[in-house]
C-alpha cells in the first residue's frame, strides 16, 4: 500500500492511501480510534486501511510529510559510496548521525524555502526508512521486521551554516528546508529496497543517480546500530544519506534557487517534488 497524510479540500488534516490518483479518506472512518498516521503505525494497524473511507482526487488533496508528527528523524550522513568518495574521506566504520526537526520538513508539492541569510542551498536525494515497530538492540537479521516502509526524502542544506563547526544541526533544520515523500510504500510492496534506484533531478536535470545498494552502511545496519542508543518508535523516520552529485561538489556549484523544481525518485517508491521559493 501507499499511505499518505494530508489536507482535506477545507483544511483539515486526515490520513488514508492512494493509488497515486485517487485517495481514499481512511481517517474520515478511523479518526476516532487512530488519531494520525503515526498512531495507525503504533497500533499496527496498515492493514486496517487498505480501501477504507471516501475517495477524491489526489489532486484535490494537500499531501503533507507522510509522518507529519514522527518522534524523531535521524539522519545518516556520508553513506553512499559515491558522495564518501567526493568528499575526499573514507568508508565509515560507525554512522555519522545528525537529526532533524519536523519543521524543517513538508510534503510533496509544498515549496521549500531558502532562508534569508544564505544562497547555499543545497539539495540531497535520499532514501528515509519508517519505523513500524517500537525497538530496541534489534539485530541486523531481525531488523527488516521492524520497518514500515519506504518514502523519498530531499535532506535540503543550508551549506555554510552547516560547515560554521562540526556539528551539522544547523544547516539541516531550517524551517521547510526539507522535504519527504509523496507517500510511504509500505515494506511489502517496494520488496527489496536495495534492488531500487534513486535519482535526483534539478529542473529535468539528473544530477544524483545511485543504486541504493550503493550503501556503506547497511539498512539493517544502521537499525541495529541505533536500537542500541535510544528505542525506535513507530513513525520514526530514519534519512539514510545521498550519493554523490551534490550541489556543493559540483564545478561550477549548483545550489537551489527560487523557481527552480527539485525531483527525488525512487524506483518502487515514487517521486517527490518542490519547487523553491525565498523566505517572506
Amino acid at each position: 500500500m501507499r499511505l499518505i497524510s494530508f489536507l482535506r479540500p477545507d483544511g483539515t488534516a486526515s490520513y488514508g492511501t492512494t493509488d497515486g490518483t485517487t485517495v481514499h479518506d481512511a481517517g474520515a472512518e478511523l479518526s476516532g480510534t487512530y488519531a494520525d498516521l503515526r498512531a495507525v503505525l503504533a497500533a499496527g494497524a496498515i492493514s486496517e486501511l487498505s480501501g477504507r473511507g471516501p475517495q477524491c482526487a489526489l489532486d484535490e488533496v494537500t499531501l503533507l510529510s507522510p509522518v507529519p508528527n514522527p518522534d524523531k528523524i535521524i539522519c545518516i550522513g556520508l553513506n553512499y559510496m559515491s558522495h564518501i568518495k567526493e568528499t575526499g574521506r573514507d568508508k565509515p566504520t560507525y554512522p555519522s548521525i545528525f537529526t532533524r526537526y519536523p519543521s524543517s520538513i513538508v510534503g510533496h508539492g509544498t515549496p521549500l524555502v531558502r532562508p534569508k541569510v544564505s544562497d547555499k542551498f543545497d539539495y540531497e536525494g535520499e532514501l528515509a526508512v519508517i519505523i513500524g515497530k517500537a525497538c530496541r538492540h534489534v539485530s541486523t537479521e531481525a531488523a527488516q521486521d521492524v520497518i514500515a516502509g519506504y518514502t523519498c526524502f530531499n535532506d535540503g542544506s543550508i551549506r555554510d551554516f552547516q560547515v560554521h563547526t562540526t556539528q551539522f544541526w544547523p544547516g539541516k533544520s531550517f524551517e521547510a528546508s526539507g522535504a519527504m515523500g509523496p507517500w510511504i510504500a509500505t515494506a511489502d510492496e517496494v520488496g527489496d529496497v536495495t534492488k531500487q534506484t534513486l535519482t535526483t533531478r534539478i529542473n529535468g536535470n539528473v544530477e544524483q543517480q545511485a543504486g541504493i545498494d550503493d550503501l556503506a552502511i547497511t539498512i539493517p545496519e544502521m537499525i541495529a546500530y541505533l536500537s542500541q542508543i535510544l528505542t525506535l518508535q513507530p513513525g520514526d523516520v530514519i534519512a539514510t544519506g545521498t550519493p554523490g552529485g551534490v550541489g556543493r561538489f559540483r564545478e561550477p556549484q549548483l545550489y537551489l534557487e527560487p523557481g527552480m523544481t527539485a525531483e527525488i525518485e525512487i524506483t518502487g517508491i515514487g517521486t517527490l517534488s518542490n519547487g523553491i521559493v525565498d523566505e517572506a
